[in-house]
């Protein structure tokens, strides 16, 4: 029995690494950056979870997985928002980035870099098919708000761009 604050890395990090992200799957929310602690304290797990953007609606769902993988656990939970600092895509692990490649979804680059791809129409962003250069935007705005379409120019696939948040 844990009767103080105590970080339960050993146990509690493998429990959350099994959670995903609702909109991608091949990332858990330890890869994506939005556990911001988790504790026990007095035998209930105390996870703070900041949002990939203000609105997000996978927060919910993200809040009530953590709890079920908690409770299947063993362990009483409850969730907190937290909202500062914000969230940003350098939280994304390096293994969280290849998993977004390997699915599919370009990773974010700098945010100078971002700029010049969506604003400028730079070609610096890698198709997650065959890894040419030669991509253009299609649109600012992919399947999620946190996404942009782009098409490869070479093998014609198109595909989902993260694009950075700071």
């Amino acid at each position: 029995m844990v009767t103080e604050k105590q970080h339960i890395d050993d146990i509690l990090i493998p429990i959350l690494e099994k959670v995903s992200d609702p909109e991608i799957p091949v990332l858990s929310i330890m890869d994506m950056g939005v556990v911001r602690s988790a504790v026990i304290i007095n035998d209930i797990v105390k996870v703070e979870i900041t949002p990939t953007y203000s609105g997000c609606p996978a927060m919910d769902v993200i809040g009530d997985d953590i709890k079920s993988a908690l409770k299947d656990a063993g362990y009483n939970s409850e969730i907190e928002l937290i909202l500062h600092p914000a969230w940003t895509t350098d939280w994304i692990t390096p293994r969280g980035r290849q998993a977004l490649e390997d699915y599919g979804i370009a990773a974010p680059l700098e945010a100078e870099e971002d700029k010049g791809v969506l604003l400028e129409g730079k070609r610096l962003v890698k198709c997650t098919n065959c890894g040419s250069q030669n991509t253009r935007l299609v649109s600012q705005f992919g399947s999620t708000a946190c996404k942009a379409q782009f098409q490869c120019e070479d093998c014609q696939e198109p595909f989902d761009y993260f694009k950075c948040l700071k």
